[in-house]
Formats: C-alpha cells, sequence, structure tokens
C-alpha cells in the first residue's frame, strides 16, 4: 500500500459534487482530509490517499477529469 498527499483545487461548479466519497468507493481508496478550507466560490482539500499505486494515479486521473487542479505533496512508502 502507498500513500499520496495531495492538493485538490474545487472550481465552485464541484462544490457540491461527492468528489472525495466517489474516488474512495470506485478506485479502493482510503481517503483521509488533512486540511482544508471552502467557501462558495471556490476551496481547496489537502487529502492523503492510500491505496495500490495504480488506484491513487487512476483516482487523480478521475479528479483531473472532473475539472479540478490537482498537486502532489508527497509521496510515501
Amino acid at each position: 500500500m502507498s500513500k499520496r498527499r495531495v492538493m485538490l483545487n474545487y472550481p465552485r461548479e464541484l462544490l457540491s459534487e461527492p468528489v472525495i466519497y466517489t474516488i474512495s468507493q470506485q478506485f479502493n481508496l482510503v481517503a483521509n482530509i488533512r486540511r482544508a478550507e471552502l467557501d462558495e466560490e471556490r476551496g481547496w482539500i489537502m487529502l492523503e490517499l492510500e491505496g495500490r499505486d495504480e488506484d491513487i494515479e487512476a483516482g487523480i486521473t478521475w479528479v483531473i477529469s472532473k475539472g479540478m487542479r490537482v498537486e502532489t505533496i508527497s509521496d510515501e512508502a
């Protein structure tokens, strides 16, 4: 199992979408919110993802395809 911390930047139109729930369920990942700041216009969440490398990559690719900006903060073994 691998861990990766990422910063998800939410545009306004995705603030009500269950992105973290979906990434956990659809890609078999454990998602741990480390920090977050959201308001009516935009937001960001620092998220620690744990799972298989290929599942983490697939989840990140899906989030990007939804229109979110993703920045990798760190990888942990």
